[in-house]
């Protein structure tokens, strides 16, 4: 009973992940070598902490300064303030706003010296320095950064338009701060009491080297990322070529195959691969011509059963029709006795064709025992001859020892094979029948047994016409049968040699036909099966 299909579950994981094996192998391979490279390209995002490391830099080293400029005037009187003021701002590259007790401003370095710094208009940059600020605001989009307000100068010098100057009044501390400048660089600002009168100390710094150290690093970053993506992206489909590409070739050359449209369709071999790709070409070049081999042989086997089956159903028919036209009862028994004939052939045929049509099958779901062959063998000839259907011919058995078998005085070892018993019987089965239907009445039919290295050999020789050299294999082809004159019509098939080698070659052995060793007129069928050795 045919069993039923069930389709191979997906592996449990690729059902836990969602997972679906639709996606070409090309797009796995680009996923596969793509990913690592994104997990890399992530760290693009991770830039934005050594930004806010170099700010927080930057605010220990704005409180550090704005401290130690506010001792410095608190020690001053205004003349000297000026004065400090004047020379820290441009070597320090910072802008210097002193506001006095009331909160008017009493100093502004930008106006006693050259200023230290100026904020750039973006519209006076190239448009990469766009594409940059664009991919600012991106980044801090992705990753969600609070924004930062614009840094714009208030219209009056007066103290109030700074929240930080408050701030640090308020607290008696530092207070420190920073806004975007238009071309959305830092502005860093710092302010700190300045004695105890209620001066304050305002310390702006335009921070553009924080902006461009943190683009340098994506750029680079984005350089490695994006060469490495797109050798990667080669690569990868490289090796989708040199794996899908002879893939494709093979599932189109199958597909054909399948579909029969094309018998000369030739499997590719690949000879130039060594490796997996290549051996799973040559075997299934090898696969399909052995299929196609199979198919060859089923169809020639159908035509030839046809064949066979079409001369007694003829004659069959023949002795029906003219068995109402015949009014003798003598010719009339003859008729029914052809018929009789006709029916008992076919039956006879169409066992043995059923027999060998199913015989690959059954060998194919058979467990194979090992079993000492000289007694097989011998209980075979012993119920032959009980039966008489080895007729007046003699059958002896012997075996031979080689020079390989060591100490001629101890007994010989078992003839142990591995395989199925009964099918095996049955190839002596019909190696004995031949050998009698073809040997001269009272001659002799010899049967010797051997190990031949790591083979055992049974050979079956008689003494008849033997048979052409050049017939030696067609004997083993279905239907093919050399009869001899004397033999009654439609008793053998044309199928026990065919059967026999199937059977043989089942069993990862070897059936030939071969002269006898000793010179004399006769045929000798040979087998050859793998000797069985037993664990040590």
């Amino acid at each position: 009973m045919a069993e039923k299909s069930r389709a191979k579950p997906r592996p449990r994981l690729a059902v836990r992940l969602g997972l679906s094996w639709s996606v070409s192998l090309t797009a796995r391979i680009l996923a596969v070598n793509v990913i690592a490279l994104a997990l890399l390209a992530g760290s693009l995002f991770y830039i934005d902490s050594y930004r806010r490391e170099l700010l927080a830099e930057r605010y220990r080293l704005a409180k550090t300064e704005a401290e130690i400029t506010a001792d410095a005037l608190s020690d001053e009187d205004l003349a000297g303030r000026l004065d400090l003021i004047r020379r820290i701002g441009p070597e320090q590259e910072l802008r210097l706003r002193l506001f006095g007790p009331g909160g008017k401003l009493v100093a502004d370095s930008f106006e006693l010296a050259r200023p230290s710094y100026a904020l750039i208009d973006p519209a006076t940059e190239p448009w990469y320095q766009d594409a940059a600020r664009m991919l600012d605001r991106g980044m801090d989009f992705i990753l969600g950064a609070p924004p930062i307000p614009d840094y714009r100068d208030p219209p009056g010098n007066d103290a109030s338009a700074w929240p930080e100057v408050a701030a640090a009044l308020a607290t008696r501390s530092t207070s420190i701060n920073h806004k975007a400048a238009p071309d959305r660089t830092p502005v860093i600002i710092a302010a700190t009491p300045v004695g105890q009168d209620g001066s304050a100390l305002l310390v702006t710094r335009n921070a553009r080297d924080i902006t461009e150290n943190v683009r340098m690093a994506r750029q680079t970053l984005a350089i490695i990322v994006g060469g490495a993506l797109g050798v990667s992206i080669l690569l990868s489909l490289y090796l989708a070529r040199t794996i899908v590409e002879p893939l494709r070739k093979l599932v189109r050359a199958a597909v054909r195959v399948r579909l029969g449209r094309d018998r000369s369709v030739v499997v590719p071999r690949l000879p130039d691969r060594r490796d997996e790709i290549g051996l799973l070409a040559r075997a299934i070049s090898d696969m399909s011509g052995a299929l196609r081999q199979r198919i060859d042989e089923v169809e020639s086997f159908a035509a030839d059963v046809a064949h066979e089956l079409k001369n007694p159903l003829t004659s069959l028919r023949s002795a029906l029709e003219s068995l109402d036209r015949v009014e003798a009862a003598d010719l009339r028994r003859q008729l029914i006795g052809i018929a009789q004939d006709d029916v008992r052939r076919i039956d006879f045929l169409v066992t043995e064709i059923a027999d060998a049509s199913r015989i690959d099958a059954q060998l194919s779901r058979t467990t194979f025992e090992p079993f000492d062959m000289e007694a097989l063998v011998r209980a075979l000839v012993a119920e032959r001859d009980h039966r008489g259907v080895n007729g007046d011919c003699q059958v002896s058995i012997r075996r031979e020892e080689l020079a390989l078998q060591g100490n001629s005085g101890a007994a010989p070892a078992p003839l142990m094979v591995s395989g199925d018993a009964p099918r095996l019987e049955r190839v002596l089965q019909n190696l004995l029948d031949n050998a009698v239907s073809f040997s001269p009445s009272g001659s002799q039919i010899e049967i010797t047994l051997a190990h031949a290295e790591n083979r055992v050999r049974i050979a079956v020789a008689d003494h008849g016409p033997g048979i052409p050299a050049s017939a030696r294999e067609r004997v083993f082809e279905r239907f093919h049968s050399l009869r001899p004159s004397r033999e009654e019509f439609g008793k053998h098939s044309g199928l026990g040699l065919a059967i026999a080698r199937t059977i043989v070659e089942a069993h990862f052995g070897k059936l030939v036909a071969t002269d006898r060793t000793d010179g004399a007129s006769g045929a000798r069928l040979v087998i050859y099966l793998p000797a069985w050795h037993s664990e040590p």
